[in-house]
């Protein structure tokens, strides 16, 4: 349901969509706030133009009326007159009303010398003249009051109705010219915001066609649309993705080929003594122990490499291959290890060294930190020289521990430091099955040390010595520890 109602709403997506549709509203709204507010803005000063105006007229009208007694004789011409031109002129109505609230004169002649009650006529008996718009109806009605020069009392009153047909004619006109410059106004804007969204979507389709291109493998060009920064800086993060793409598939296929020759490798070299014992006839039982041997060195060369190889899979996956937090001392820990290493120190006549500058205590998975650190500890053993030394250091502060592994031996080339770290990666091919090893040691420590949210870098110097700086937080964050009670259930279930 849900993404049949995205699928409506699919063209809306679009950004061309979207910008045709931002112009548009630019250019159409605008146009008609400005109508709406010109042809009220008119009508509204149209109408405080005709009330002053009447006003004053009205105003005039009632001091002649004064002048020339006319309540008292309605008869008048030249009063009379005046009043049929104002009423023609204004197209309006012209009640003159007495102190009797009689009306004394009609200019539409209908309610002459009849009796007008009304609130209007009295408040202006009061003195409060009035005047109020009748938008429905077209008309303006006022109310003028006649005053005696000599008390100042209102003796009558002006009662006058204008029509605003006219004003409402000019509107009407002015309102169909603001239609028509709106529709105008519309065309251009239509026209406009789809030259506009062209011309901005046209960078992005060159974009899409390119990764389109690289994508179904027709090229592997770099692609550049430089039309605007956001079309440069897409594709610089493509570009760059292709790069990681690319680096992360020659890794691969270098691994590939690492794991198929490391794993060939023994086979080869146990079927070779096997056709060679099969050769021979009566070979003596001596040589058999000593190709049997040699099959079996094979055989456990083989067991670690496909040991490591499962450990590392472990260590590549989301959840960490399962990590068993617990407070460990890392300096019995660190002693553990030295003994286990100080057998293999011992054959190559290299002295081991434990350095606790402080009691530390951490929370770590023991088993796979512990297997990490002998892994640096061993190669510090065999890639070092005869008589020389592998100090080992631990040292703290409040948030994370240090364990430096030094040594005196051979060093690390400054061009292969930046590899070390890589699966199957030598420094020194040629004497690498003298040393042994799977080519995966350090690889493992790596990963092992980014479980731990730790870090692990490389100082090295030719023929001066290596040393191998670990470091790690002492508190295993929350967060992983869920994580960790998360994986054990699962693993119980399973």
């Amino acid at each position: 349901m849900v993404r049949e109602r995205l699928r409506r709403f699919a063209p809306f997506r679009s950004l061309g969509v979207r910008i045709f549709i931002a112009v548009c509203i630019m250019g159409i709204v605008p146009g008609v706030i400005l109508r709406y507010i010109l042809l009220s803005s008119y009508e509204t000063r149209a109408i405080s133009v005709r009330k002053s105006e009447i006003q004053n007229q009205c105003t005039i009208l009632a001091d002649h009326l004064v002048t020339y007694g006319y309540l008292a004789d309605p008869s008048s011409e030249v009063i009379n007159a005046e009043l049929e031109q104002f009423s023609s002129l204004y197209d309006g109505r012209i009640m003159i009303i007495d102190n009797d609230l009689k009306i004394i004169k009609d200019t539409y002649s209908i309610s002459q010398g009849k009796i007008m009650i009304s609130e209007e006529i009295l408040r202006c008996f009061d003195k409060s003249s009035i005047a109020k718009h009748d938008k429905i109806n077209r008309y303006i009605e006022f109310t003028t009051p006649i005053t005696d020069r000599t008390t100042g009392a209102v003796i009558g009153v002006i009662l006058t109705s204008v029509s605003t047909d006219n004003i409402a004619e000019t509107i009407s006109i002015m309102g169909r010219k603001a239609t028509l410059f709106e529709v105008i106004v519309a065309v251009l804007a239509v026209c406009f915001s789809v030259f506009v969204s062209m011309n901005l979507i046209r960078p992005f389709r060159a974009i899409n066609t390119a990764i389109i291109q690289v994508e179904e493998g027709f090229t592997e060009e770099k692609i550049s649309v430089p039309d605007y920064i956001e079309t440069e800086v897409i594709s610089a993060s493509f570009n760059k993705l292709m790069d990681k793409m690319n680096t992360l598939e020659a890794s691969r296929q270098e691994f590939v080929s690492n794991v198929s020759h490391e794993l060939k490798t023994p086979i080869t070299s146990v079927k070779v003594l096997a056709d060679s014992l099969l050769t021979q006839d009566d070979v003596p039982v001596e040589i058999y122990r000593e190709f049997m041997e040699d099959i079996t060195k094979e055989i456990d060369r083989e067991d670690k490499i496909i040991n490591d190889l499962l450990s590392l899979v472990k260590l590549d996956k989301t959840a960490g291959g399962l990590m068993n937090i617990s407070v460990v001392d890392i300096n019995a820990m660190l002693e553990d290890i030295l003994k286990r290493v100080r057998p293999i120190a011992d054959r190559a006549k290299v002295e081991l060294i434990l350095e606790s500058i402080r009691p530390v205590s951490a929370e770590i998975d023991e088993i796979k930190l512990s297997l990490a650190i002998m892994n640096v500890i061993e190669n510090a053993v065999k890639y070092n020289k005869e008589n020389g030394w592998v100090k080992v250091s631990v040292d703290a502060d409040h948030q994370f521990f240090t364990v430096t592994v030094s040594d005196s031996g051979m060093g690390i080339p400054e061009e292969a430091q930046a590899h070390i770290f890589e699966r199957f990666y030598r420094v020194d091919k040629s004497h690498s099955k003298e040393i042994g090893g799977s080519g995966l040691g350090l690889a493992i420590t790596r990963n092992t040390v980014l479980m731990h949210d730790g870090a692990i870098k490389v100082e090295s110097s030719e023929g001066i010595g290596t040393t191998f700086t670990i470091k790690i937080p002492k508190t295993h964050t929350t967060a992983d520890k869920e994580t960790d009670e998360e994986s054990r259930k699962d693993e119980k279930t399973i």
